[in-house]
């Protein structure tokens, strides 16, 4: 099945260096043309060579979001790259949506979709032996990537 991604566990994994746990985890990741756009891979940007990368050899796949109606009532209380990543993951009948966002994940866990986010990603990477240090790479979100995280969420992740 699917896995959809909006553009914040791209482009942060990307930063720190770790856009490949993507693939590893998930294989292929789908994005809408928004969530590309959001993405600037044709600007100097960090992370925005390892992007295109993955987008040239297809693992990362831009696909069309069909229902722009759906789109639209989505923008009422979320920007569009999360608006069109939402509405993608339901017309593909999504595994997953990668979703860092507060109220983006909200919409889609109420639209009966699994989320998944950046932490969530280093996580299940540590726990597969595919991250040599957690405390490292969340040092590095936060440091090189600018990650905002609380100080409650960031004990807890790192207390399990």
């Amino acid at each position: 099945m699917p896995v959809v991604s909006n553009t914040s566990p791209i482009l942060n994994l990307a930063i720190i260096g770790q856009l490949e746990l993507l693939h590893q985890q998930f294989g292929q990741v789908q994005i809408p043309l928004g969530v590309l756009s959001e993405l600037k891979v044709q600007e100097d940007r960090p992370g925005s060579n390892e992007i295109q990368a993955a987008l040239n050899v297809g693992w990362i796949e831009v696909k069309q979001v069909s229902s722009q109606l759906s789109v639209q009532l989505l923008q009422q209380v979320l920007d569009r790259g999360e608006s069109e990543a939402i509405t993608l993951a339901t017309e593909l009948q999504a595994e997953r949506i990668l979703l860092d966002e507060r109220d983006g994940r909200k919409v889609a866990k109420s639209l009966g979709l699994k989320v998944t986010g950046v932490l969530g990603v280093l996580l299940r990477a540590e726990k597969e032996g595919e991250l040599s240090s957690l405390p490292d790479a969340i040092d590095a979100l936060v440091k090189t990537a600018c990650f905002r995280i609380s100080p409650e969420l960031l004990a807890k992740i790192l207390a399990t």
